[in-house]
């Protein structure tokens, strides 16, 4: 079994609570579903967000969103100018079979304008 690496990232229309909950558990969950994977699965996750993001932790929604007993980080994005506002980005280390040809990464909402390369 190899140690991958898996992308995603989404957007939020607004800095607010209930949007990056919902907006990280629906990144989180396919993720997962993507690459046929379960939470045992995940060595660690790190979560980033944009500066204008403030109401709360990523790694916090990614938690109350399944990812009980798997080390979570909350870090800050650089600020770029010109940079996609309001940008949840997730990096997760995970166990699995699939090649790194095989694994798919998850760009939803605004973000997937960031990766055009990959299918959505």
């Amino acid at each position: 079994m190899a140690v991958r690496a898996v992308r995603g990232a989404t957007q939020i229309d607004a800095d607010e609570r209930e949007q990056l909950l919902e907006a990280t558990a629906e990144l989180v969950e396919e993720v997962l579903k993507r690459n046929g994977l379960v939470p045992d699965d995940l060595i660690s996750v790190v979560l980033t967000a944009t500066p204008d993001i403030t109401c709360e932790f990523p790694a916090y929604a990614a938690r109350i969103a399944g990812l009980a007993d798997v080390p979570l980080l909350s870090a800050t994005e650089i600020d770029v100018t010109g940079a996609m506002p309001r940008v949840i980005r997730l990096l997760a280390h995970v166990e699995t079979d699939l090649t790194r040809a095989e694994i798919k990464h998850a760009y939803l909402r605004g973000a997937a304008a960031l990766r055009t390369d990959l299918p959505h």
